[in-house]
């Protein structure tokens, strides 16, 4: 008999429940219960409406509800004027969509057409403007949208994930530094050079988790964890940019085993505290080394010196790049 234990788990993986989900959810049924005790008209539509508010972040739900709010008010009056001049007709609504799509955009509200169309379905099948109507779709509009901003008010903390990404880059970039002086070493390695891939990979989702925690505070415009990625991401650059040329050298030369030794130092203490500055002062002495050295006697040697010269260079944009930092204060940091 086959096992089960892979179908569980692929079964688990796809009905997890996020807390998006299940705000969603509570959201809904929320604001029909509060729409329903009122006694509205069309109460289920309130739970639609505020659906269509949870959004990822918390500015994106305020923008969200703002957009459906003014897109609905709009609609209200265009099918006001709509149908009470002419008829309530397939025909009318037709015509009068064709003039409320072109508006909403102008308005740069678009978002809201679906929510907005809700509204003008209810006055549709009402076929009858009335007061009545009016507050009854006002009051869905405050539920609907109130319940949605206030569902999306509360937000995980994903300060356990940033730091996370924090770690995992951190170790990446030693592993690379590391990998790096040990060809310097040995003239060969193993290296397949995976770790700039899984680098690259978790900067993108660690700057797009940063970037949502700015969207969570309303008097925030920036993260200290966002700079940092940045900050990583700019260096990285540089680490692709000089990799090959450090990779491909036609031999192995003295100035390869002070280049060495400079990474591995550099790949044991690489962290989120801003010490860069000690860093270039030691790149000062092996810029030092390399002068009181023989000067080359073959073109290889040439080739092979220019390069790790050249990569030096480039380590100081590195380390002047991590200077800029302020640096991040980290609960549990590792040792320096």
């Amino acid at each position: 008999m086959k096992s089960t234990k892979g179908w569980e788990a692929v079964g688990l993986k796809t009905f997890s429940i996020g807390y998006r989900t299940l705000k969603t959810a509570i959201g809904a049924a929320i604001a029909i219960a509060i729409a329903q005790y009122f006694d509205l008209a069309s109460y289920a539509s309130a739970g639609i409406l505020t659906i269509l508010c949870v959004q990822p972040t918390k500015k994106k739900s305020i923008y969200a509800a703002y957009t459906r709010l003014v897109a609905s008010i709009v609609a209200m009056l265009f099918a006001f004027v709509s149908f009470e001049l002419f008829a309530y007709h397939p025909l009318t609504l037709a015509g009068m969509l064709i003039l409320f799509i072109p508006t909403i955009v102008s308005l740069k509200v678009a978002d809201g057409f679906i929510s907005s169309v809700v509204i003008i379905m209810h006055i549709y099948a009402a076929e009858g403007y009335s007061l009545t109507l009016v507050y009854n779709e006002l009051a869905l509009m405050a539920i609907g949208y109130g319940t949605g901003i206030a569902i999306n008010m509360y937000m995980p903390d994903i300060q356990k994930e940033l730091n996370y990404y924090r770690v995992k880059i951190e170790e990446l970039y030693s592993k690379i530094f590391l990998e790096i002086a040990s060809y310097l070493r040995q003239g060969d390695t193993l290296w397949n050079g995976h770790e700039i891939i899984e680098a690259i990979r978790a900067l993108e989702e660690a700057k797009s988790l940063a970037f949502k925690d700015v969207e969570n505070h309303f008097m925030r415009r920036k993260n200290d964890y966002y700079v940092y990625f940045d900050m990583r991401e700019q260096q990285l650059e540089i680490i692709e940019r000089v990799l090959p040329k450090v990779t491909t050298l036609p031999v192995i030369v003295q100035e390869a085993e002070i280049v060495a030794d400079f990474l591995q130092d550099l790949g044991e203490h690489v962290h989120s505290g801003n010490t860069a500055s000690h860093y270039r002062e030691k790149l000062d002495n092996v810029k030092r080394d390399f002068s009181q050295l023989p000067l080359p006697q073959s073109h290889e040697q040439f080739i092979a010196q220019a390069a790790l010269y050249q990569f030096i260079e480039e380590m100081d944009r590195y380390l002047e790049i991590k200077q800029s930092f302020k640096g991040l204060k980290v609960k549990k940091e590792r040792p320096q």
